[in-house]
């Protein structure tokens, strides 16, 4: 019996439900066919590309995973250097001059390990800026993937951080020290990725690409290497490029006494490795490094995040953070320390600044 004596027919119960249905329709209909809409523009089409898994939501990327193929990078256009070097098919040729004359010269191993390494980044990371030493020719391109697997020791010592894409500049270096390269100097050669975020260099990796050694960091994360125990600070070794050795060591003599040893050496690469705590029987150890002119950004941005990541320093000769941000030359000198007094060096070193913009 219905409330107040009034009794539903089967046909009046049947309007009632149909009614209700209509309106229930009305109300989520709009609401389904925008979710069946989302779904269908977020999978991918039969046999079409997905989206890249290094750019997550929102354009974001995961830092770990960048140092992860920044690695594999590295090591890829190291086999390339290695294999054109050993096969003595270097087609070396001169590209131009430095400012200070010297001509700067260009090797199959040059190109083909910039090749290598920028299209494995790309390819991982496409919304991410990419700055390299040599060109990048858009007819040559090649199909390079990751797998995204991550080594074991990144996973143990490197938690997943995102951040924006838009916030990043990979600074690659596919062949450090081409001089010494040609001359068959080979313990000075490496190649380098860093990764900088609003400027700061926060990724760096440095191989070498004849003993297969590897140096990793990233700031605020962990690395695969490590500063020595002891650095002299009263007479350092201070470690330099083989072109001005003489105008560092005159100065350097002045300041810290004859007993000072300066140590020529190829490669911005190298000369950081050689303030770190490094296994090679052919990397000499230095407690100073000290450049004194123009420097393009992709020779020092790897090691500038190296020494960052373990508390050390790099700066321009008169204190000033490099920003890797906008061009892709550093104009005022570096020296570079790590756990030592790293404003005492600069103001015991005043005048090499001026030699800087020469």
């Amino acid at each position: 019996m219905a409330p107040m004596g009034i009794r539903l027919s089967p046909l009046g119960m049947a309007v009632f439900c149909l009614l209700g249905l209509g309106v229930l329709y009305h109300l989520y209909s709009g609401f389904l066919a925008g979710r069946f809409a989302f779904f269908m523009l977020s999978e991918p089409a039969a046999g079409g590309p997905e989206t890249p898994h290094g750019s997550a939501a929102g354009g974001a990327v995961d830092l770990r995973e960048l140092l992860a193929v920044s690695v594999l990078a590295a090591v890829r256009g190291g086999e390339e250097v290695k294999r054109v070097r050993e096969g003595n098919v270097l087609n070396a040729k001169a590209k131009g001059k430095t400012r200070e004359g010297a001509e700067e010269q260009l090797t199959t191993g040059d190109l083909l390990s910039n090749r290598r390494m920028f299209y494995l980044l790309k390819g991982a990371f496409p919304a991410v800026q990419i700055n390299s030493e040599e060109h990048v020719d858009t007819a040559d391109q090649e199909t390079v993937s990751w797998d995204r697997s991550i080594p074991e020791d990144i996973k143990q010592k490197i938690q997943p951080k995102e951040v924006p894409a838009e916030s990043v500049t990979v600074w690659i270096d596919p062949l450090d020290a081409t001089q010494e390269y040609t001359e068959d100097l080979r313990q000075y050669v490496t190649t380098m990725v860093c990764v900088a975020v609003n400027g700061k260099p926060v990724i760096g990796v440095i191989h070498k690409p004849f003993s297969s050694y590897t140096a990793w960091a990233m700031v605020d994360g962990g690395s695969n290497v490590k500063a020595r125990s002891f650095y002299n600070e009263k007479t350092p070794r201070i470690i330099v490029s083989r072109s001005h050795a003489g105008k560092v060591e005159q100065v350097a003599r002045q300041t810290f006494g004859n007993k000072t040893v300066i140590i020529p050496a190829g490669g911005a690469g190298y000369k950081v490795l050689a303030l770190l705590d490094v296994p090679e029987k052919n990397q000499e150890e230095a407690d100073v490094y000290i450049h004194v002119t123009y420097i393009k950004k992709w020779d020092i941005c790897a090691g500038n995040a190296v020494l960052r990541a373990l508390g050390g320093h790099m700066t321009t000769l008169t204190g000033e953070e490099i920003s890797y941000t906008g061009s892709d030359g550093n104009e005022g000198g570096l020296i570079a320390s790590i756990n030592m007094n790293h404003k005492a060096l600069i103001e015991k070193l005043p005048d090499l600044e001026k030699t800087s913009h020469k």
